[in-house]
């Protein structure tokens, strides 16, 4: 539980934080993407090393602030890198 300003209810209440995993591809066809995707089909090996084997030490992770008024449900921020989160009661 968390004392955080509400949008909805436009006043500081208490809200209930949940942990949500934020998803990997937000843009499948973003422009840096397309431009990957055509530099990555060649004619026999690719003309890059393969993407597969990097990978992130750890994943992005969003906070989901629940309000204890409305029941409403709200992100801050654009979620960030942790490598370990624990839930307080």
């Amino acid at each position: 539980m968390q004392n955080k300003y509400c949008p909805i209810c436009k006043k500081h209440t208490l809200h209930e934080v949940k942990k949500v995993n934020v998803s990997k591809k937000k843009r499948l066809m973003a422009q840096g993407q397309r431009r990957f995707k055509r530099k990555m089909k060649g004619f026999g090996s690719f003309p890059k090393s393969n993407p597969k084997e990097r990978a992130k030490p750890t994943r992005k992770l969003d906070l989901t602030y629940k309000c204890k008024e409305c029941k409403k449900a709200h992100n801050i921020g654009k979620g960030f890198r942790i490598k370990k989160w624990e839930q307080t009661k």
